[in-house]
């Protein structure tokens, strides 16, 4: 059984920056590279959306436009993990007040595509969820 923990939100100012981690418990040697981990969001009222995603396979990378930079892929946020992969990280910079929400990470075992890595159906493990509160 897999468990995802988020951790790492909290309240921030605009402009301001946060590292949220997913730390992933039950992974073996030969699931580690199986699964896809992304990270989701919702605000108040809102559905839950995409964020990014990071493939267990080859490690590509996925963003939501409202996160990608104007000139770079990566932009305003970063998915990567260390070593192990045990520990996904979602770096986000420059964030704004649109960016508040219950930030929620999650695991799928189906390989993520530029038109599917947002299904949240297709995640079947799910964290409980971090708030993230950008305001002045």
């Amino acid at each position: 059984q897999l468990q995802l923990v988020e951790s790492g939100g909290g309240l921030v100012q605009p402009g301001g920056s946060l590292r949220l981690a997913c730390a992933a418990q039950g992974f073996t040697s030969d699931t580690r590279d199986y699964y896809a981990v992304g990270w989701f969001r919702q605000a108040p009222g809102k559905e839950r959306e995409g964020v990014s995603c990071v493939s267990g396979s080859d490690g590509s990378t996925y963003y939501a436009d409202s996160v990608k930079g104007r000139f770079t892929v990566e932009g305003r946020f970063t998915i990567f993990s260390h070593g192990t992969k045990d520990t996904v990280y979602l770096q986000m910079n420059n964030l704004k007040p649109e960016d508040t929400g219950v930030y929620y990470c999650a695991a799928s075992a189906e390989e993520p595509y530029s038109r599917t890595w947002s299904n949240v159906d297709d995640y079947a493990y799910w964290g409980q969820g971090t708030q993230v509160t950008v305001s002045s």
